[in-house]
């Protein structure tokens, strides 16, 4: 048997034993009343472009089900949701509600929703007027981001 040979059998095996080992792709049961309540062109917004990683409600794409892409789509809703869960809001007080708020404001011009789950997604992706509508929904004027001290990372 060609080297070729073994190690092609041996990728194609790796590749089906990693698909035994377990990650859990859950959407956890939810009370209603704590869902965020924006108004309806916001809400679809956040349904269309962030509740996939940011609620209870995610739509696990078949890739979701499928190792290695499936430990990187699980860490990330896993995180999403533990920073931001629309599903959850109204559990927040109003102070962390206003720093999510903040932060929603920052994330919608930098890095949300993700670049990678765009590609997969394209119908995820915002346009500058859904973008400004976010910030309006925020509350926050642009003049409050710029004019607050700067915080660094280190």
């Amino acid at each position: 048997m060609s080297v070729g040979k073994i190690l092609g059998i041996f990728f194609i095996s790796a590749f089906l034993l990693v698909q035994l080992i377990p990650y859990e792709r859950s959407n956890p049961k939810s009370d209603p009343s704590q869902e965020i309540d924006a108004p309806p062109e916001i809400m679809a917004i956040f349904k269309r472009s962030c509740y996939d990683c940011h609620s209870n409600e995610t739509r696990w794409p078949w890739y979701s089900a499928v190792a290695p892409a499936k430990w990187f789509v699980v860490r990330d809703v896993n995180i999403g949701r533990r920073w931001l869960n629309f599903s959850e809001w109204n559990s927040y007080d109003e102070k962390r509600k206003a720093k999510l708020k903040e932060m929603i404001f920052i994330a919608v011009g930098l890095a949300m929703p993700l670049g990678t789950y765009v590609k997969a997604h394209p119908e995820a992706a915002l346009s500058e007027e859904e973008k400004d509508a976010i910030r309006e929904w925020t509350g926050i004027k642009v003049e409050e981001i710029m004019n607050r001290p700067k915080r660094h990372l280190y």
